[in-house]
């Protein structure tokens, strides 16, 4: 990992009973793009909020560039926070909405200063010619740009975002996901990102955290959590279609499932475990080129692939195919798992 800016070790915080956070040990290098990916109630805005100083912590260390943060306020951590509602000042112009932070108290930057930096974050996020209009006549994206273009030009040690994209449509947030990759490189900012959604979580994160329940679950690279999830939970949270995760045993030198159909020779021993939870991603099962006999119950239709439900031995298993592949409900085939490309893990 890049040397690190933000290093957290068993941050824990507490709402009366509720844990928010249980122990979270994070790390984020100083040229990083980190993503946090969970569902509602993971904990992910506490994260951010602690890390801000707008919470305070039960337990635990924030350490910033190797110094303690959290006797640090918020303005002493000089961190800018993103959030996915715009808070905008409706009858304000863009220009003045971004010039907010800039005339705080205590700032007192020089005036040329401060419209240098009003045009520099304008001119990247491509709002300079909506400086005059007010914020109330933006749509939703032109809000979330001059959102975004208030926390650069401040030139903050640290972004954070707190899915900031969810608000808008779909090929907008497409978009804008893009553009926010390309302006953190440009930065050369360290950011969080925070969201639910796992395709802004595998295509724009250098890494990606896994929240679930307050407890981080695994941090890797977008191709090491795609590709080897730590266990059943973190592999549910990525991939579109859902991975097929099917209760096998080990019977002469297969895995095999409770009904007995044998999918892939057992190479791995996990433990001495007989019982497992065995995955594979749709891509990964073919229709063709396998020994027992299978149904296809669905045919559905994603666009720029198809996913087939098939029942195979007295399992549901889904299956990716091609746009233009012939197979229709009720076709006889042959599944077929790439053995190279399950996953394994013990029930417990």
């Amino acid at each position: 990992m890049p040397e690190a800016y933000l290093a957290i070790e068993s941050l824990t915080k507490r709402f009366g009973k509720v844990q928010a956070l249980g122990g979270i040990d994070l790390a984020l290098g100083k040229d990083e793009l980190l993503v946090v990916l969970g569902p509602t109630g993971a904990g992910k805005t506490t994260l951010l909020r602690t890390i801000a100083g707008l919470e305070e912590p039960t337990s635990g260390t924030i350490r910033m560039n190797g110094a303690d943060a959290l006797p640090l306020s918020p303005a002493e951590r000089d961190v800018a926070l993103v959030f996915q509602n715009f808070s905008l000042y409706p009858d304000w112009s863009v220009k003045k909405n971004m010039e907010f932070p800039l005339r705080a108290p205590g700032r007192r930057l020089p005036e040329p200063e401060i419209k240098e930096r009003i045009a520099w974050a304008a001119g990247l996020l491509k709002i300079d010619h909506l400086l005059e209009r007010r914020a109330s006549r933006l749509s939703s994206g032109e809000m979330q740009r001059v959102a975004i273009g208030r926390a650069i030009v401040r030139r903050p040690r640290l972004f954070l975002m707190d899915e900031p994209l969810t608000n808008l449509d779909a090929k907008l947030r497409e978009a804008l996901r893009l553009e926010l990759v390309h302006l953190r490189r440009k930065l050369a900012t360290p950011m969080i990102y925070v969201t639910h959604d796992q395709a802004e979580a595998l295509s724009m994160g250098d890494r990606v955290v896994v929240l679930a329940e307050g407890r981080v679950l695994q941090a890797g690279t977008p191709e090491e959590i795609y590709r080897k999830p730590v266990s059943p939970a973190v592999a549910r949270q990525v991939g579109q279609p859902r991975i097929n995760l099917l209760s096998v045993e080990k019977r002469n030198g297969m895995y095999t499932t409770r009904g007995g159909l044998p999918l892939v020779a057992a190479r791995q021993e996990l433990n001495g475990a007989t019982r497992l939870i065995l995955g594979v991603r749709p891509e990964d099962v073919s229709l063709e080129g396998g020994q027992h006999e299978a149904s296809i119950e669905l045919v559905e239709d994603m666009g720029p692939a198809k996913v087939a439900v098939v029942s195979w031995g007295g399992e549901r298993v889904h299956a990716l195919l091609d746009k233009h592949a012939p197979q229709r409900p009720k076709d006889r085939v042959y599944p077929r798992v790439n053995p190279e490309r399950v996953v394994l893990w013990p029930t417990d």
